[in-house]
């Protein structure tokens, strides 16, 4: 179809339109993350994540009604019956390949600001973004797990086993003493593909100290964050990161 010949919506053709839908799901959720965004801008991150967890839910509920209507399934408690009709086995075979889109989702936006713009742009833009994302993972998987305002460690060992990450990567946690543990990346899906051309680690320290810090403190403030090792830093064969976690006054 001539896109050109198309005033209106009605002029769309079956693929088209099919196509306008997806664009339009894509700017619900360009809409959704800057209203984010200009909340927290203007409230400051706290604020706004509060006020997100009331706003989504809400959210949800409208959208799901209206789609369940027009697709054709049912709710039940709050999650699509064809979800919950899937195996237990097929909902995590779904969850990793969420989870990996997610990361390729990462990579798009990294490479296509580097591509266009270099890498130290990239690599500001991406610590900068993880300064975000982090507390907010932090406080969706606190609002998952109904963890408590200061979990302590035992809060944040368990959180850091339900990021997006962990169905990705392998990770692993070497207690220390009562007021600290020790969290390893043992395999990471980013440097394990580059080990596997034969490229350097990625230099990833300074998005991972922000990355750590930020997810730590929102889990609960009292913990503070420690690199002990982080590309490009020298590592074992055992881990590719690893951070140091201490729960202070």
């Amino acid at each position: 179809m001539d896109l050109n010949k198309a005033e209106k919506i009605e002029d769309l053709d079956h693929e088209h339109t099919a196509r306008l839908v997806l664009d339009m799901f894509h700017r619900i959720i360009i809409h959704y993350a800057l209203w984010f965004n200009e909340v927290k801008h203007q409230m400051g991150m706290e604020k706004a994540l509060d006020i997100l967890k009331k706003a989504s839910q809400r959210s949800y509920d409208i959208q799901m009604k209206r789609l369940s209507g027009a697709l054709g399934f049912e709710m039940k408690d709050g999650i699509p019956s064809p979800l919950l009709n899937q195996s237990k086995e097929s909902l995590m075979e779904l969850m990793d390949r969420v989870a990996v889109n997610w990361l390729a989702n990462d990579g798009v936006w990294f490479q296509a600001v580097e591509f266009s713009h270099g890498m130290n742009d990239a690599k500001r833009c991406n610590d900068s973004c993880w300064g975000q994302f982090s507390p907010f993972e932090a406080q969706a998987i606190k609002n998952f797990l109904n963890l408590s305002e200061k979990p302590g460690l035992e809060g944040l060992k368990k959180a850091l086993n339900f990021r997006v990450y962990a169905c990705i990567n392998t990770q692993s946690i070497v207690d220390e003493e009562a007021d600290s543990f020790v969290f390893q990346m043992n395999e990471c899906r980013v440097q394990s593909a580059r080990k596997r051309k034969g490229l350097d680690d990625y230099p990833c320290k300074s998005g991972g100290l922000v990355e750590y810090t930020y997810f730590a403190e929102a889990i609960d403030p009292r913990i503070r964050t420690q690199c002990i090792g982080c590309p490009p830093d020298d590592h074992p064969e055992e881990w590719f990161c690893a951070w140091r976690f201490t729960l202070g006054p």
